[in-house]
């Protein structure tokens, strides 16, 4: 789906929000389209005439034009807010829900400062096409009417504005393309400095300990000045374009001020009328300006929109099975044909990998492809002939780092769908009831984004938790124990074994303790290394 088109199809979904804001904005602007009008009449009727009843009916009429703009702004205004929630909202929610299901596929594909970009500036720049369309109706709207009031009153001064005002509009578009091409530079700009402050964050304790700070400062502040260069020339462009919103308009009000004030010297026009076409020709600037801003925040929404698509065409890496066929109930066997390696259905296999660990726990759990013509089966079914979501729910793999996200401890620990093990009986296992008891809330303490809050040895044994919390037919664990001491790990050991006896459980580890309590113990050598 191309960005304009994205566009119109999140305004389809809205047509009576977007009809309201066309209506009110109309409503809104027209009315002080016709207020010079009758300011002259005003003028021409009730002063030079000296009707008193004509220039209090007519006082009343401009009273209640103002009113109305006020009623009718205010309704504006509310439907406004209303477009751009759901243009923001709608396109929030599609990203989010999209690289959800992505999952591991997005990394690959797109840098998380794209990822981060959209969802903290994109969404709100979509939004604002939404929020201005109610006020561009009404500026067109105006300015027709106002146009055609002036060629019934002056086909003269009529013709000036009705060609005129659109002319000078014509002359600031050359001054949209290069603002265009500026946006785009700033957004790439900024997409790279918010991917190197994700890696700087994520990478911090590490930083510290290597001592590279310095390096990755100097290197986000580089990207920083590029970033703020970029935005420069996007003001630059946005101040060429400001002037150009008043100088080009101006020049249509002073000519038709001019050319009026010379038809009324010579009697054509009176009063009244020579300070309505110089209250309308003035009136016009508005429009033109709301215009020309609207033109310039679509400029900017097909833009973002640009990225939002970018990241909503984007496909999981592993296709679904044309024709796929379900796992058997029970414990499942896992075999990678690339290995030679074979999981025992309901036993916990322990691998001492030198190398290669991380590849064969990806491929087991089908989060990567073997080369041809390598293939994984699970319980004989070829893996890649499963459907992605039951393969997920039966075959859990879980990393060292997996990242947590901020929220509360019982719900990052407990898992979204029904199983028989509960918290508690999870965090026993894991050896992680004392940290649960040095929390001020317990288990309804909340934790932030990636645990920073706690060690890296008590994040690992929450980590572990939540992974036997989950209560799979098939667990994979990568180095589940690294970071806790030898005790610790002695009782984590036993209990994960007693707990996941009858399923199958592979655990990835080099320590001897994992091999004390292994059913199967595996130790895979890489063809480069000679064996022993």
């Amino acid at each position: 789906m191309t960005p304009v088109r994205y566009l119109l199809w999140l305004l389809r979904l809205r047509p009576w929000l977007a009809l309201g804001a066309a209506l009110f904005g109309a409503l809104w602007l027209v009315p002080g389209a016709l207020l010079p009008l009758v300011v002259g009449q005003a003028i021409d009727t009730g002063i030079a005439a000296g009707d008193g009843g004509a220039l209090l009916w007519l006082t009343a009429l401009v009273v209640g034009i103002g009113l109305t703009q006020a009623a009718c702004g205010g309704a504006l205004e509310f439907l406004s807010r209303g477009m751009w929630m759901h243009g923001a909202g709608t396109t929030q929610r599609m990203v989010s829900e999209h690289t959800a299901r992505l999952g591991a596929s997005l990394h690959p594909q797109v840098n998380t400062g794209d990822v981060m970009g959209v969802s903290s500036s994109d969404v709100d720049i979509i939004g604002d096409v939404y929020e201005v369309l109610g006020r561009l109706v009404g500026s067109v709207l105006a300015f027709l009417v106002v146009g055609v009031t002036l060629m019934l009153r002056s086909p003269l001064l009529g013709t000036v504005a009705l060609v005129g005002v659109p002319l000078a509009a014509l002359g600031m578009a050359p001054l949209l393309a290069p603002l265009h091409r500026r946006q785009e530079t700033q957004r790439e700009r900024l997409a790279e400095v918010n991917g190197i402050g994700s890696d700087i964050v994520s990478g911090l304790r590490i930083l510290r300990g290597i001592g590279g700070e310095r390096r990755f400062l100097d290197r986000f502040r580089t990207a920083s000045q590029r970033v703020r260069g970029a935005g420069v020339e996007v003001a630059r462009s946005d101040s060429w374009l400001a002037g150009a919103e008043v100088l080009l308009p101006g020049l249509v009000t002073v000519t038709i001020t001019w050319l009026g004030a010379r038809l009324a010297v010579q009697g054509t026009l009176s009063v009244g009328e020579l300070v309505a076409f110089y209250g309308a020709s003035a009136f016009l600037v508005i429009p033109v300006s709301l215009t020309t801003q609207a033109a310039h925040t679509i400029t900017g929404g097909v833009v973002s929109a640009r990225k939002a698509c970018g990241i909503l065409r984007l496909r999981p890496l592993l296709p679904e099975p044309d024709s796929p066929v379900p796992l058997p109930a029970g414990p499942l066997e896992l075999h990678d044909s690339a290995a030679g390696f074979t999981a025992v259905a309901g036993k916990l296999t322990v691998i001492d990998a030198r190398s290669g660990a991380e590849a064969l726990a990806r491929r087991l759990a089908r989060f990567a492809e073997p080369a041809p013509p390598g293939r994984v089966l699970v319980s004989g079914v070829p893996a890649d002939r499963v459907v992605v979501a039951e393969l997920r729910r039966r075959v859990v793999y879980a990393h060292n780092q997996d990242i947590w996200f901020s929220g509360i401890l019982r719900e990052q620990v407990s898992p979204d769908r029904g199983s028989t093990v509960d918290i508690e009986t999870a965090l026993t296992a894991a050896d992680a009831e004392d940290i649960v008891r040095g929390l001020p809330a317990g288990l309804d303490e909340r934790i932030g984004e990636r645990g920073r809050e706690i060690s890296g040895g008590q994040r690992q044994r929450l980590n572990l938790a939540r992974a036997l919390a989950v209560d799979a037919d098939v667990l994979v664990l990568d180095e589940p124990t690294s970071a806790v001491d030898a005790h610790t790990e002695a009782r984590i050991t036993e209990r994960v074994a007693a707990l996941r006896r009858g399923r199958t459980t592979v655990v990835f580890s080099q320590s001897p303790l994992w091999m004390n309590v292994a059913d199967e113990a595996v130790r895979l050598v890489p063809e480069e290394e000679p064996c022993s």
